[in-house]
């Protein structure tokens, strides 16, 4: 069992575990997604490293409310998750976080680039 891991119980363990970079594409554009509030199809990702860490480079529209709703009833902002720099703020974190658990990869750097915006009414809670 010379190239094998040892495992607590005493077992061994052969060969490794590899994640695909169109996998991991596909991890990191659904968080994304998932955290702004846009279709994945229409997340783009860039992947490269970073000192031995995995840098993450996003770029997406972001959903937001129409002017004339923040107009209107400006604490639509805050119900809505924040302005844009802290809704990309908060994505950043949680992205490094989610893709960081679900992967097992060191994520070292996340950049969201705001491409446009996606204006949505804001939905009521029934």
């Amino acid at each position: 069992m010379s190239d094998a891991a040892i495992t607590a119980d005493g077992a061994g363990q052969r060969g490794r575990n590899r994640i695909t970079n169109k996998s991991l594409k596909a991890v990191v554009s659904a968080v994304t997604a998932d955290t702004l509030g846009v279709d994945a199809r229409r997340v783009v990702v860039d992947l490269s490293d970073q000192k031995g860490a995995l840098a993450v480079s996003v770029t997406t529209s972001i959903r937001v409310v129409s002017l004339d709703r923040v107009h209107g009833e400006p604490s639509v902002v805050a119900r809505s998750g924040g302005s844009i720099m802290e809704r990309t703020t908060h994505a950043q974190e949680s992205i490094r976080d989610r893709v960081n658990y679900l992967t097992g990869y060191t994520i070292g750097r996340v950049t969201v680039r705001v491409s446009g915006l996606s204006i949505q009414p804001e939905e009521r809670v029934r």
